[in-house]
């Protein structure tokens, strides 16, 4: 199994590491709450590399 590590520090490197996630997250259908909304199923066909599913509120 391998994992991606993914770290931020810093202001620069919050900044960035916030855009990648909000890329991240387009790319896959996933809106900012979490939900998937997207179109294809290809979007969902790698989508545990960077989210794993968690019970909700």
């Amino acid at each position: 199994m391998r994992e991606i590590v993914h770290m931020q520090a810093g202001q620069c490197g919050n900044q960035i590491g916030a855009k990648f996630w909000e890329v991240i997250s387009d790319e896959h259908g996933i809106d900012p709450p979490g939900s998937y909304h997207g179109d294809s199923d290809l979007q969902l066909d790698r989508i545990s590399v960077y989210y794993n599913e968690a019970a909700g509120r």
